[in-house]
């Protein structure tokens, strides 16, 4: 398995849950890195039921979140299934006003999220 600066990845049965490990994902730099690593998952590692869990993030910018919807489109196109949880309740604002919330599978926490795939 690939060597990840920007995540930690553990396997859960058949899902791969992945952790982010800067609780403020705001540099472009480390945006861009965190994009690359995210879509190696999917498309190197043919990785197709992935659990992001925001549990150490505290910020979030709106490039980030633009890598969460290319990471989406990607998974979906290899008919994977991607669920987030343990989302901050400042951070879940900006999914909602977003209007993110709809696009993405947001569970409570990360059992909720691992019994529904």
């Amino acid at each position: 398995m690939a060597e990840y600066r920007r995540l930690s990845i553990n396997e859960v049965g058949d899902v791969t849950v992945v952790r982010f490990r800067d609780q403020k994902i705001l540099d472009d730099l480390n945006i861009q890195e965190l994009g690359r690593e995210l879509s190696r998952l999917v498309e190197v590692e043919n990785r197709k039921s992935l659990l992001l869990n925001f549990s150490s993030v505290q910020f979030l910018s709106s490039a980030a979140l633009g890598k969460l919807i290319t990471l989406d489109k990607k998974v979906k196109a290899a008919n994977g299934v991607l669920k987030l949880c343990d989302i901050q309740p400042e951070i879940y604002e900006v999914f909602a006003i977003t209007k993110l919330n709809r696009l993405f599978d947001i569970k409570e926490d990360e059992a909720d999220a691992l019994a529904a795939f």
